[in-house]
């Protein structure tokens, strides 16, 4: 049997050399990004191993026939519902996984590279309740709101990418993907995460998709959106979500592994083992998917959840929730396959100082990491309750967290000492054209932040950051206009919506 080999520790005379080549040539340095590592070498190698030895020794468990044929194929050990897999099958199936992807906007132009450690951040999807931004009632989910929430994050210059902001409970919830793909597409040119409530309905999905992007070969080669099957933590793969799976890779579309294993109920109470655990989750997932179409691109993700000991409720707002989110992307780079965080996300109920910390705390500690697709902002009440306001506060630490790892650029130019020597002792630096030329690209302008004078403040009403969220989301909703489709892409789209709800439902009553 194939065993991975331990990489060999740097030395100190190479450590030395990079360290001394660094230095000698750091007047080349244009910018360096500012970032963290919370695992070392070793440490990543231990979770590695340890995630590759429960896929074979402990297994997982899985009912759906297709599986069980492609595994024995394969030659993994398969018994009634337990399968496990030998390692130099999952290494096969890696060697076949592509290690980043290229995402594109609804129109078809270039909008994610989903590799290294490039971050983009979305929204947060799939909640039952919505919280009105204007009344501040907390409500059930309703269409109409996720079509605002996708209008506000197309307006929102931070926000990358889409998902359905809740889940619907004004239609038929087992076929509710056709009706929020409609309702998102319709309000967004931003590409878009969702995830599927059945196979059904995520075939039907694609194939609106493919009306948009000008046929199914079209949408291949340009996706804009990647479907999320969620495995059930610990180890539980139930049939529709296979089936989620399988859609996906036949159409060679981008897909998510996103089981939650959360600490102390659905996996380990340790950060290391629920880290393994969500790694091995995934290496399971990526195998179904190169075992089904070779080349299929799939990310090693999975969210890891923090249980409050103390209500028994998931905390998302809490610093484990990053550590662990960071910590595994690190070992899903050792793979060099794309990652999956979580941040903006707040347990608040409102728009109040903990909502503040705790989105803020997630969104620069996961951009510092080089997560890739950073979901969830819009998140309150524990992912209860999706929230306008949340979403458009969490787009102004989002645009503070990139600016700030961007980092400082180094140059002549930006050294200034001419400028310095030309301005000399006692004077300033407003009227000088290297002033008028960078400020814009070197100072991160805030669109929500209060930075008046006291007595201008006074003057204005004394607004509070609630007060300017809800006035921003006024006028976005009053002004902003997304890019429209075409009447016969509507049309089109709302052909499928009612077909893909007769069936969809149809296949339900039949059992």
């Amino acid at each position: 049997m194939k065993t991975e080999s331990r990489r060999n520790r740097p030395s100190a005379e190479r450590f030395n050399f990079e360290r001394n080549s660094k230095l000698i040539q750091s007047s080349n340095i244009q910018s360096r990004s500012v970032s963290m590592k919370i695992l070392t070498e070793d440490q990543i190698w231990e979770i590695r191993q340890a995630a590759f030895d429960i896929i074979e020794k402990v297994g997982f468990k899985c009912h759906h026939p297709e599986v069980h044929k492609m595994m024995s194929q394969a030659g993994a050990w398969v018994s009634d519902d337990r399968i496990k897999i030998p390692r130099y099958i999952v290494n096969e199936c890696l060697t076949t996984a592509p290690q980043g992807w290229t995402i594109y906007d609804r129109n078809g132009k270039r909008a994610m590279e989903v590799e290294g450690e490039k971050s983009y951040f979305g929204t947060s999807t799939a909640s039952p309740n919505t919280r009105d931004a204007f009344s501040g009632e907390i409500r059930p989910t309703s269409i109409k709101d996720i079509e605002r929430g996708a209008r506000v994050a197309d307006y929102c210059e931070n926000i990358d990418w889409v998902m359905p902001m809740g889940s619907s409970q004004d239609v038929p919830g087992i076929s509710a993907d056709v009706h929020e793909f409609q309702a998102v597409v319709s309000n967004t040119t931003k590409p878009m995460v969702f995830i599927g409530y059945t196979p059904l309905g995520v075939e039907y999905v694609y194939e609106m998709a493919s009306v948009i992007a000008g046929g199914a070969d079209q949408l291949s080669r340009k996706p804009f959106l990647i479907v999320y099957p969620e495995a059930i933590a610990p180890l539980f793969f139930p049939d529709d979500v296979v089936d989620r799976i399988l859609v996906a890779a036949d159409r060679f579309m981008p897909q998510l592994p996103g089981s939650t294993v959360s600490a102390g109920a659905t996996g380990p109470v340790t950060l290391a083992g629920v880290i393994t655990q969500v790694t091995a989750e995934s290496l399971i997932h990526i195998t179904i998917a190169q075992l089904r179409n070779k080349g299929c691109p799939v990310s090693m993700s999975g969210n890891v959840g923090i249980l409050d000991m103390r209500t028994a409720l998931m905390a998302m707002g809490s610093p484990e929730n990053s550590l662990g989110l960071v910590a595994q992307a690190e070992v899903a780079r050792s793979f060099n396959l794309p990652t999956w965080g979580l941040a903006g996300a707040t347990d608040a109920k409102l728009l109040d100082a903990q909502a503040g910390l705790e989105s803020a705390f997630s969104i620069l500690s996961q951009a510092m990491s080089g997560l890739n697709l950073i979901h969830d902002v819009g998140y309150m009440a524990a992912g209860m309750a999706c929230s306008l306001e949340q979403l458009v506060m969490g787009n102004e630490i989002v645009g503070m967290a990139k600016r700030f790892v961007q980092g400082i650029t180094v140059t002549r130019e930006t050294l200034a000492r001419e400028v310095i020597e030309s301005v000399g002792p006692g004077g300033h630096f407003l009227t000088q054209k290297h002033t008028m030329e960078n400020f814009k690209k070197e100072l991160w302008t805030s669109n929500l932040l209060n930075r008046q004078t006291i007595d201008d403040w006074k003057k204005a009403g004394e607004p509070s950051m609630a007060d300017r969220v809800k006035e921003e989301i006024g006028m976005i909703l009053d002004t902003h206009q997304p890019s429209p489709l075409n009447d016969k892409v509507i049309s089109e789209l709302e052909r499928l919506k009612k077909e893909g709800e007769r069936e969809i439902l149809k296949k339900v009553s039949m059992g």
